[in-house]
This record gives structure tokens, C-alpha cells and sequence, in this order.
């Protein structure tokens, strides 16, 4: 049975919070942290990688100075992926790892950096040809008893790969590339195994990475904006807000993974945590960015 967290309905993706972006001070990260808090937004999407292994101590560092903040929060990082960055100079090449070593390790790790005792959540963070589940189970599991990670899941995994893993060790979250300009997972069967499954899904890029406002948008994204537009008046909602939407009507209870750095945006995303739109309206937005009826 899976061991889930209670996690906010939005989350706060810190990918772009260091160097891969806003190249946030102690003094920033500390002010964006708190202001998510009094929003509402308690739940901070990590990866070790992020900011080419920099992002996490920088939080970490930002915490240490309010301690206090640690108990208001559920921290989400995910390993198995090795970069080749001047800061890791025993990596030769990019490669993925998830021996048992390695997730051990890399747990280990953030937990240092963040100055905490435990990761509320832990995700593989890309599904490596040479994983054996049973390995990566025996981490889980000894992470687990020790208190030191409380939940566990996956990243990017097609459904085989989720219910390999699953057959050994329960996949309570499953955080996957989802919006109206990638739709697979609407159709390629890794929302339907969320709903089977009892996974809950993580949406990154839900917001297509801005790509909907182009300097010279595709005849497929016009076709989108027209209908956020005309969606717009009737909800008094921005394009993000209703883009978040078409992701929260489905079933499967998507949690997005706001990847910004600015908050005005994440409070935005906040103000419409409960908006869903009726089918019809979902089916609008599909067929703009399908560009033709449902068959």
C-alpha cells in the first residue's frame, strides 16, 4: 500500500530558483519560501541535479537560517541521474543510476543539504535501462525504516516501467511531462495506471513552458488562445489559470508543478486551486490543440 503525503494542491517547482535562472540569493530564496507559505503553497519540487547540484544547498542554506519554516513544508527531490558538471568530477558522462548505491547516497545527500532529517518525498527521476527493481525496492525500503524519506515514486516512467517498480515497491507518485501542447498522457495509458493504480500524478512544464505566448504562435496555438479567450470571460480567468484547470478536470487529480520564480504567478495558480471546467469546455481546449473533432 502506498504511504502518500498530503501535498499542496500547487507546487512550487525550485528547478530555476539558482543558477538554471533567477540566480536567487540566500536573502531571495528565504523571501520566496516564506511567501509560498503564507499562500498556501507548502509543498518544494527538488531534483539533486537541479542548478547542476547547487539548487538544493542553496534552499537548504535559506532554511537554516529559519529553521522553523522545515515544519511547514514537505520537501520533494528526486535522484538517478548523473550529470558531467565541474562539480562532479567523477562523473565522465551524463549516465543515469539507480543502484542501490546510488539512491542511498544521493538521499543522503539532500538531506544534508537541506539540514533536514527527512525527505518527505523521493522520485527516480528518469527510468534507466540498466534498473533492476528489486535494487531500487531495497533502497526504498531501508530508506523508509529509517524515517529518513516518508514517501516514494517516480518520474518520467512509461506505465511498464511504473508497474515494474510497483510489482516490488508501491509507486505513490508518478511526476510526468503533461499539458495542452504534450498530450500523451492523456492517451498513452500513464493517467489511466494513476487512477488503476491509485497514483497520484505530477504535472512539470503544466504550463507548457510559456510556449502558448510565442512572438509567433503556430496555427495550433492560436487556436488554443482563441479558446482561452472566449473561456476567459466566462471564468474571469487568465490563460495560466485555465490551462492549470484543463489539467485539474481530469479524473486522475493531476498536481501541478509550477516552475516559475516569480510569485505573483504561483499566487495565481493558488486563486484558482479549485477551478475545473465542465467536459465540454475540456474537450474545447483538446480539439483546439488536436486540431480536429474527437474521432
Amino acid at each position: 500500500m502506498q504511504k502518500k503525503i498530503k501535498l499542496s494542491p500547487v507546487i512550487a517547482g525550485c528547478m530555476k530558483w539558482g543558477t538554471w535562472g533567477a540566480r536567487y540569493s540566500t536573502s531571495q530564496y528565504l523571501q520566496l519560501i516564506e511567501d509560498c507559505l503564507a499562500a498556501g503553497i507548502t509543498t518544494f519540487d527538488h531534483a539533486d541535479i537541479y542548478g547542476d547540484y547547487t539548487v538544493e544547498e542553496e534552499f537548504g542554506t535559506a532554511l537554516k537560517e529559519q529553521p522553523s519554516l522545515r515544519g511547514q513544508m514537505q520537501l520533494i527531490s528526486k535522484c538517478g541521474i548523473r550529470r558531467f558538471t565541474p562539480n562532479r568530477p567523477a562523473h565522465r558522462i551524463n549516465s543515469y543510476d539507480t543502484s542501490k548505491a546510488h539512491i542511498l547516497a544521493s538521499a543522503e545527500n539532500s538531506l544534508r543539504l537541506f539540514h533536514t532529517d527527512h525527505l518527505d518525498v523521493l522520485l527516480i527521476h528518469r527510468p534507466d535501462p540498466l534498473m533492476h527493481p528489486d535494487e531500487i525496492a531495497e533502497a526504498f525500503t531501508q530508506l523508509e525504516r529509517s524515517g529518513k524519506v516518508l514517501s516514494f515514486g517516480v518520474s518520467n516512467f512509461t506505465p511498464s516501467q511504473v508497474r515494474m517498480i510497483h510489482s516490488r515497491f508501491p509507486v505513490a507518485y508518478n511526476q510526468i511531462e503533461v499539458s495542452v501542447l504534450h498530450p500523451a498522457p492523456f492517451h498513452d495509458g500513464q493517467l489511466d495506471q494513476c487512477i488503476e493504480l491509485g497514483i497520484t500524478p505530477m504535472a512539470w512544464s503544466p504550463l507548457a513552458s510559456g510556449k502558448l505566448h510565442n512572438t509567433e504562435p503556430t496555427e495550433q496555438q492560436l487556436r488554443i488562445l482563441a479558446v482561452l479567450d472566449l473561456l476567459g470571460k466566462k471564468y474571469k480567468a487568465t490563460h495560466d489559470q485555465l490551462l492549470l484547470a484543463y489539467l485539474r478536470t481530469h479524473p486522475s487529480g493531476i498536481l501541478p508543478v509550477v516552475g516559475t520564480t516569480k510569485m505573483e504567478r504561483l499566487r495565481s495558480a493558488w486563486d484558482t486551486r479549485e477551478l475545473k471546467l465542465e467536459r465540454e469546455e475540456w474537450f474545447m481546449i483538446w480539439r483546439a490543440a488536436a486540431g480536429h473533432e474527437v474521432p
